[in-house]
Order: C-alpha cells, then structure tokens, then sequence
C-alpha cells in the first residue's frame, strides 16, 4: 500500500524538480554580470536594486524553472531508469499539475520579459521554444540536444548586455565560457545515463559513437574551448583575463586527467560535479576581469 506523501514531501519534490540551486545559480550570475561586468562597480546598490534587472532575472529564472519541468515531464520513464530517487512526477507531483505549472511559469517569464523590452520578450519567447523542443525530441538526438542546453546557457547572460549594452565584449567572453563548459558537462552526463538512455532508443554521442570516441571529441574540445578563451582576451587587449583563465587551466587539467581514468558511472557523475566547481571558479573571476 503507498502512502499519500506529505505537504513536507511534496515542496521538497518542487524545489528539487526546479533545480532550485541552480535557479539561485543564474540570479547570482546574471547581477555578477551586471555589476562587476557591465558596471560602474561604485553603482552596485542602484545596479541591485534597479526594476528592470529584477524583472529580467525573475522572467528568466522562471523560464528556465518551466523548462526543468517539461524536461522531467518528457523523461521520467528514462529517469526511472537511470536517476529512480529523483523521479518528482508521478510520485509527490501529478502530471497534469506539471503541466499546469509549466505553462504558467513560461506565460510568467515571458510577460515579466516583454515589461523589461521587446529584446526580451523575442529572447525569451525563442527560449521557452527551444525547451519544448529540447525536451520533447533534441536531447535524445547525438549533440544536438547538448548544444541547445549550452547555448540556453549562454543566453542567460547575453540576455543581460541586452538591456545592459556596455562592456558587451567581456559579458560575450563569460558567455563562451558558460557554452562550452556546459557542453562538456552535457556530454559527460549523456556518458553517465547511457543506460537509461539506450533502454529507450536515445541517440546521444556516447550511444552512436562508443564512450572512447566521445572522449577523443572532448579532449578536442576543451582545447578549442582554451585557446578560444585566449583569443578574445588577447583580442580585449585585458592582460589580467588572461592570468584569470591561466589559473583555470589547473582545475581543466585535472577534468581532463580524470576523463582519461573514467569508465564508472559514478566517475562520470564525480566529472559532471567538477565542471559545476569549475563554471562556478569561472564566475567567481569577475571580481578581478
């Protein structure tokens, strides 16, 4: 007999199906962004405080909340496979409630969006259909769903220099670090649900090419991630994003000694974690771009 779960339950279940760290992730950088990117740095409370950025960080967070949703809605068979004890719909949250949830925070994000300028509004409108789109067919396709989830995360900054244009170059350059590390984490979790993945027909890189040579295609791009990051510092004439990217190379390296080892799981899943620590160094160099 199964035990209606309780209120408790059921609001722990809706935070974890949101990914509410990682919603706290986006709001902390997109005013990282707008304070120690775009600036004046001496504005910081005005810059806090100011409407319209509120209006562009809840409209995005919602949007991105709405797509962890439809994300989960699309894959819980795959996920009862793969992650059984994160399995929130159908369990602590019917289906159709989802749904409903979803919906709303998408018309939300969107409104709040169009508040801020019609930039928004078509960002944001291009947004919630790229999530549809991803959860429903991209993401059991072989890199395209990766990239879509990159570039999503790209555009929760981009969006910013938006509404905010100056210093867009330097918001670009945290951008491209956002892409890429996302698309090697993206990677990485495809070898790490394989399983799940294969059982219902998904054909992710790790499937159609083998885990070897899914590795050989990261190390390839890591490197081009490197010199990319360089490049457009060198091209900024910004001598100190070139030391702050240098200081990264210790924890990209150990990434990549550790992709060499892995073969477990649970080792793709440790490598997945490393590239959060890593995205999170990245932002955390904006105190000194």
């Amino acid at each position: 007999m199964h035990r209606k779960p309780t209120s408790r339950a059921i609001f722990g279940g809706l935070l974890r199906l949101i990914r509410i760290r990682n919603l706290v992730i986006i709001v902390l950088t997109q005013y990282l962004a707008r304070i120690l990117l775009i600036g004046p740095r001496h504005e910081w409370r005005e810059q806090l405080f100011d409407p319209k950025m509120l209006l562009l960080s809840i409209s995005t967070v919602f949007i991105a909340a709405a797509g962890y949703i439809i994300n989960d809605y699309f894959d819980v068979k795959i996920d009862i496979v793969n992650k059984p004890e994160r399995v929130i719909i159908g369990r602590y949250l019917k289906r159709r409630v989802a749904m409903g949830a979803h919906q709303f925070l998408n018309v939300a994000g969107v409104f709040l969006g169009l508040l801020v300028s019609k930039w928004v509004f078509i960002v944001n409108v291009f947004s919630v259909t790229l999530l549809w789109f991803y959860s429903e067919r991209f993401k059991r396709l072989p890199f395209v769903g990766n990239a879509v989830v990159s570039i999503l995360t790209a555009l929760s900054l981009i969006v910013v220099s938006v509404v905010f244009p100056e210093n867009r170059h330097l918001v670009y350059i945290y951008a491209l670090f956002s892409f890429f590390i996302t698309l090697v984490r993206e990677i990485i979790k495809d070898m790490e649900d394989v399983r799940g993945d294969q059982a219902h027909r998904c054909r992710t890189l790790p499937i159609v090419w083998g885990i070897r040579r899914t590795k050989l295609f990261l190390y390839v791009l890591i490197a081009a991630f490197i010199v990319l990051l360089y490049l457009m510092a060198h091209s900024l004439n910004n001598l100190m994003l070139g030391w702050l990217f240098t200081f990264l190379l210790l924890p990209i390296a150990l990434l990549v000694y550790r992709l060499v080892m892995a073969d477990t799981r649970r080792e793709f899943a440790r490598l997945s974690g490393l590239c959060k620590i890593i995205m999170l160094l990245g932002l955390t160099t904006m105190l000194w771009a």
